[in-house]
């Protein structure tokens, strides 16, 4: 304890047992622990330029409804149908909490109920039928919307458990969200008879992947543990790890709540002791070393007995939401204080109160990537300019919740598709680089484990197996099993190249030559197309990229849609069959701007193909818009795109994903994506970006996968293969990517890829922005059959410092195909022969637009 305490004194920071030491403090012990603790707590405030001030929030409780598919054994919140007049409380009974809230000058509307209760009760699911949601949360977003827009309240959500996919679906409509992560402890959740046995939702594992969505959503978020219920003191300090590990990466736990357990009758634990207020405080006090200054920290005022001012001194600086009109619906025995009271008791122990909204103070200062931009006047009208504070004069007043206005306003530095080659981008990276990917230092514990060398992902080249596996290759590449695939990249040794074995190499890419002859002949094709991106604004904070910008960086831009139609047409004149349209998610772009690029293209263009957005850029518009998945992809159909690029698919490991990036989306909301565009007669491509955390073992799965989507689904068109391109992306510059995939292990990828997905995928694509020339001949002798398009401008690559420029025109790609002897080929996305007309316009232009043309790239100065 001694040794604890001296650590804490001196500001080190504490390892897992310290703190379990730590929360055993009593009497004169937790004395000196609160000292140290609150002196943590002072030195945050003060950075954070609120000296001396505890804040809280006055809130409006609403329980949009009682009915949970959970059965934690210390709820009274939770009931039976048969107990309720009505399932939900209706919009009206939401409104006039709300307004009488808004009355008395509450700001926050906290949205509290069960989870997903529909998966339960039937008597949930008819109701929601009946009144037109397909689920709980549906409803809870269309209330959140009708209390922005009637009462100026602002909605805090507590539905539970959510998925990456409700977390975007929610994120306009609510600056904060919560959820309890409670504990750790996996022994409450799966032994018969303890609390969190039978509730699905209390599986720790799946609350932490909430709070991790949560952050890679960039949501301001409540979470805590509740402790008292069962679990052990080195359950609890396992837990407070647990957080601050969130907190680092993500930097979206905007407080930490401390809750002691309260017994209730009526329920299984009615008879189990409250939880001591000494260890309360040795908790809040433990808490506040584990997380830091930066953190806030809570204890709910209404279950602290008399003790207010212990909990001051043992390090919290907020209270919570306080309501002066309704009861806590969790805790209903409890009363809430009278704010007068607690200002007055806040005061005795040296502090000030203040209110704040229900979006931290940090988080309204920062704004993007933090708060919505539909979401800006409901906040700016209730918060302090100055401090992020609530507004001492704020009046409630309901205003409109709709779509930003613009996102299609030409701005900023629009000509980068052509300034890249010729000026180069402003600098190197971002200038929120340190902030808006996350803690990197926390960002290398999560680094893929290195296999043992002789294991997968490392060169371990046997030449037994190797020979085996060439022979399996040779004969049956349908039977090659994953060890066997494994070998075969192993080949090309590590990323030094110890280890490498070129003649199995060149026979690895023998075979694959064969494959492809055999699959499609010896034609490669190209396809005159025109890449548009049409914006490269961007919070999704992914590590690899480089194109993505802030708003105010000095490369950003946005394209209006008359531009996009203009450059549409360019391509057009220049013998184009293809426009290509991706950017970034960009906050203004309005819910209907896919469909708005896409009908802008149609009308300028109608022949012109319209190969667009990613699976990201789906899920984002089907967000927006709170449609469906299948519902949003029929309506980009319809206002005109004929197939999706089946790009943000990096690696399908969210091992790796959630390493190479902050917040694109998990793997199975890519597969869902992909799977639901070819169910409803959208094809795609298929890619895989490699080369940077990942290992040979990732790439083999990937294409694996890829492999078994189409088998299920005949959807892709193509398997694109894209090297990671190292300079200038920030997963690189901070030192934890490497510099991307040697020669010799792109060759061999590209073979495996055609060796895998033989009697699958036909058609096998290199990235010639990525390779340089010589390469791109070599892939082509190793499996490859299409070398993608003319493009016209591309600029993420370049962005994040590729060398091979911007265009090639329909002579260059005849030049560098030239030394293999094999014929060169126009083609259509879907490996067409185009339209005479189309080849006779592509002949004249080069299969490049003059505006292009006209800008003298660097390299060939």
């Amino acid at each position: 304890m001694r040794r604890a305490l001296a650590r804490a004194r001196d500001g080190k920071a504490l390892d897992l047992t310290e703190a379990t030491v730590l929360l055993h403090a009593r009497d004169a012990h937790l004395d000196t622990l609160l000292e140290h603790a609150g002196r943590v707590r002072d030195a945050g405030l003060e950075a954070a330029g609120r000296r001396g001030i505890v804040t809280y929030s006055r809130k409006v409780f609403i329980p949009l409804t009682r009915l949970c598919r959970d059965r934690c054994g210390y709820c009274t919140f939770a009931t039976a149908p048969h107990k309720l007049e009505s399932m939900y409380l209706s919009p009206d009974e939401v409104l006039e909490i709300a307004r009488q809230g808004a009355a008395m000058g509450c700001k926050e509307a906290l949205f509290t109920l069960g989870d997903r209760p529909e998966d339960r009760w039937p008597q949930a699911r008819e109701w929601l039928h009946a009144h037109g949601y397909d689920d709980t949360l549906s409803y809870v977003r269309a209330m959140a919307i009708r209390v922005l827009e009637e009462t100026g309240l602002l909605p805090h959500l507590n539905p539970g458990v959510m998925t990456w996919q409700d977390l975007q679906r929610l994120k306009p409509v609510a600056p904060s969200m919560g959820m309890m992560l409670e504990t750790t402890s996996r022994r409450l959740f799966e032994e018969k008879g303890q609390p969190h046995y039978g509730s699905p939702d209390k599986d720790p594992a799946v609350r932490l992947r909430v709070l991790e969505d949560a952050g890679r959503t960039n949501v301001p978020f409540t979470s805590g543990i509740l402790i008292g219920i069962g679990e052990t003191v080195e359950d609890r300090a396992e837990s407070l790890f647990a957080l601050r590990r969130v907190a680092r990466e993500y930097g979206g736990l905007q407080e930490i709540i401390v809750q002691n357990f309260r017994a209730k009758p009526d329920t299984a634990m009615r008879g189990m002791p409250d939880a001591d207020l000494q260890e309360l405080a040795a908790t809040i006090a433990v808490t506040r070393l584990v997380l830091g200054p930066k953190m806030r920290v809570q204890a709910p005022p209404n279950l602290v007995d008399s003790e207010y001012e212990l909990m001051i001194r043992a390090g919290i600086d907020d209270w919570g939401g306080v309501s002066p009109l309704t009861p806590d619906h969790v805790n209903p025995e409890r009363p809430w204080p009278q704010i007068d009271d607690l200002a007055a008791r806040t005061a005795a122990a040296g502090f000030a109160l203040r209110e704040r909204l229900t979006i931290y103070p940090e988080y309204v200062l920062a704004g993007e990537p933090w708060l919505d931009p539909r979401l800006n006047a409901h906040v700016a009208a209730l918060a302090d300019p100055e401090t992020g504070l609530a507004r001492e004069d704020a009046v409630l007043v309901g205003r409109p919740w709709q779509e930003p206005d613009g996102g299609f306003v030409s701005l900023g530095r629009t000509d980068l598709h052509t300034a890249v080659d010729t000026e180069g981008r402003t600098g190197d990276r971002r200038d929120d680089f340190d902030d808006v990917y996350g803690d990197w230092e926390a960002l290398r514990e999560r680094l893929p484990a290195p296999a043992a060398p002789g294991g997968p992902g490392e060169p371990a080249v046997r030449l037994g197996e190797v020979r085996e596996a060439l022979r399996q290759a040779a004969a049956d590449p349908a039977r090659l099993t994953d060890a066997q695939a494994l070998a075969l990249l192993d080949a090309a040794g590590d990323h030094n190249g110890v280890g490498a074995d070129d003649a199995a190499l060149e026979e690895l890419c023998r075979i694959a030559d064969d494959l492809r002859r055999e699959a499609v002949g010896d034609e490669v094709t190209y396809v005159v197309n025109r890449n548009i991106n049409f914006t490269n604004v961007c919070y999704t904070g992914c590590r690899f990229c480089a194109f993505a910008q802030r708003r105010t960086d000095a490369d950003a831009y946005t394209l209006s849609l008359e531009q996009v139609a203009d450059r549409a047409w360019e391509g057009w004149q220049a013998g184009a069959t293809e426009v290509c349209m991706q950017g970034g998610i960009h906050p203004d772009l309005p819910g209907s701007a896919y469909f708005d690029i896409a009908r802008a293209v149609k009308a300028r263009v109608p022949e012109m193909h319209v190969h667009a957005f990613s699976p990201m850029e789906v899920i984002n518009g089907a967000s927006r818009t709170n449609l469906s998945i299948e519902d949003w992809l029929v309506a980009a159909r319809e206002a005109g795109v004929d197939s999706l690029p089946g790009t943000a698919a990096e690696i399908l490991d969210d091992d790796v994903r959630w390493v190479l990036t902050k917040g694109k989306l998990p793997t199975r909301e890519w597969v869902e994506v992909i799977s639901t565009a070819h169910r409803v007669g959208i094809p795609t491509t298929s890619t895989m970006m490699y080369g940077h955390v990942d290992n040979h073992a990732h790439w083999v799965q990937h294409i694996r996968l890829i492999r078994r989507i189409q088998e299920e689904t005949g959807g892709f068109s193509e398997f694109v293969l894209l090297p990671f391109v190292h300079h200038s992306a920030p997963i690189y510059l901070a030192g934890i990517a490497r510099p991307g995939p040697t020669a010799r292990e792109n060759r061999a990828v590209h073979a495996l890829a055609r060796i895998l997905l033989h009697g699958a995928i036909k058609n096998i694509q290199c990235s010639w922005v990525k390779l340089q020339d010589g390469l791109c001949r070599e892939v082509l002798q190793g499996g490859v059959n299409d070398l993608g398009g003319t493009l016209m401008e591309e600029t993420i690559s370049r962005m994040a410092g590729s060398e091979n420029g911007s265009f090639k025109t329909i002579s260059d790609i005849a030049a560098m195909v030239a030394p293999t002897g094999r014929p060169l080929r126009q083609r259509t996305t879907s490996y067409g022969v185009p339209d005479e007309d189309r080849l006779a316009a592509a002949a004249a232009s080069g299969g490049v637009c003059q505006s292009v043309r006209n800008f003298v790239p660097l390299g060939r100065l």
